[in-house]
């Protein structure tokens, strides 16, 4: 009986080293793949090289190339062609609409708003901003608000914060398109990853009630979210004050 029990902890034991041998060359290809991302190895709609050529040139199993491969398809890093490979997501246009813009009209339809920017400076930082952003004492940031439109309806105010160093010249060489991840993207090689927010109610401010129209006091969705970059260092704070009178918050989970 007892020798029954020390060849199934003998094999308890190997079933045990094979796991953690398993997640750890996992988490290796994990690293480095996603390092390769950051530093812009592959660029926004490069094709990576193949399974087989990654698990030849890290030394891995194909199957453990394809699962983090296939991890970072569901968090929309990356995106596969049928027949043709995997590709570096692009903040597309329908990208932005579907994942990381949440308000719809109520008849369920989905706009991704028109702009118009309201100030655009570099400034030092309030606490509550370095805070968010996780910035040292020193750094800048750029900051500009806008008004998002709906159907030419001001519908929304926003406040965005950005830190300076990964921005020189924003706003003042280039005019922010109405798409900003995609041009966070496409012109500083930064690449929103995840984004996390918190909503509350608040009321209409007296410079709010004059530029979407509505009464001082009048009910709106604040949304306060921080988006992060692929190293998960935060990279943009933005507040948004949003008239719900014609539109409702949406999210999907699962």
């Amino acid at each position: 009986m007892a020798r029954k029990s020390s060849v199934s902890a003998a094999n308890s034991n190997k079933s045990s080293t094979k796991s953690k041998k398993a997640q750890t060359l996992y988490q290796k290809v994990d690293n480095i793949i996603r390092q390769r991302l950051i530093d812009n190895v592959w660029k926004p709609g490069d094709a990576l090289p193949s399974e087989m050529q990654l698990a030849a040139e890290l030394d891995v199993s194909q199957g453990t190339v394809r699962k983090a491969l296939n991890d970072m398809v569901t968090e929309n890093l990356l995106y596969r062609r049928q027949g043709l490979g995997t590709f570096v997501s692009e903040h597309t246009e329908r990208r932005a609409l579907f994942l990381y813009f949440s308000i719809v009209g109520n008849d369920g339809s989905r706009i991704l708003p028109e702009s118009n920017i309201l100030s655009c400076e570099e400034k030092v930082p309030t606490p509550e901003e370095a805070e968010k952003l996780q910035l040292s004492q020193g750094e800048m940031i750029v900051q500009f608000r806008r008004i998002r439109y709906f159907n030419d309806v001001a519908t929304i105010v926003e406040t965005i914060s950005l830190p300076l160093e990964h921005f020189l010249g924003f706003g003042t060489d280039v005019e922010p398109p109405n798409n900003l991840f995609r041009f966070y993207q496409s012109a500083y090689g930064v690449t929103v990853a995840k984004a996390e927010e918190h909503l509350k109610a608040v009321s209409a401010s007296e410079e709010e009630s004059k530029l979407l129209n509505v009464e001082i006091g009048a009910p709106m969705l604040e949304i306060d979210r921080i988006a992060k970059m692929l190293d998960g260092r935060p990279v943009e704070w933005r507040v948004s004050h949003c008239d719900t009178s014609n539109y409702r918050y949406v999210t999907e989970r699962g």
